[in-house]
């Protein structure tokens, strides 16, 4: 089976996270707010007015459908068992991780009540980042040895 095992894998394992991160950002997102932030937090991120907390509520909802899809499409190309395909997309998939983590040094840490939070998210960023980077790094070794 060679370098697919891997590569399945490690698409199984992003799809799983994508698809429970959507899941739970459609449906209970005051929740994953609270447990995440702590409830003052969660009450500022969630808005003030019912405009505001009705856009941030359908925001959210289509993030998590975002994620959901991303999560469908994983697992769809975890299946594919092109040699060349799957250190393409393991780049691509990298180079994202890698944008994501300076999306939120630079973005992210400056919003107040998010900024304590951005260096958990972002070793998140950077694991999943190195998961790619590790296939890659198997993949060229067996490909040159």
């Amino acid at each position: 089976m060679g370098s697919s095992s891997p590569f399945f894998m490690i698409c199984i394992l992003h799809s799983i996270i994508a698809m429970t991160s959507g899941s739970l950002m459609m449906f209970y997102m005051k929740e994953v707010y609270t447990f995440g932030h702590g409830v003052q937090t969660a009450t500022n991120l969630l808005g003030s007015t019912p405009h505001d907390q009705l856009l941030i509520k359908t925001s959210d909802s289509f993030s998590g459908l975002l994620l959901l899809a991303i999560g469908l499409l994983l697992f769809m190309v975890s299946f594919v068992n092109d040699r060349d395909f799957q250190p393409f997309f393991a780049k691509g998939c990298m180079i994202l991780h890698v944008f994501m983590v300076m999306w939120r040094i630079y973005f992210e840490r400056k919003v107040e009540d998010l900024a304590w939070d951005c260096l958990r998210q972002t070793v998140g960023d950077v694991l999943l980042a190195l998961s790619w980077l590790f296939f890659l790094v198997y993949s060229w070794r067996e490909k040159y040895d």
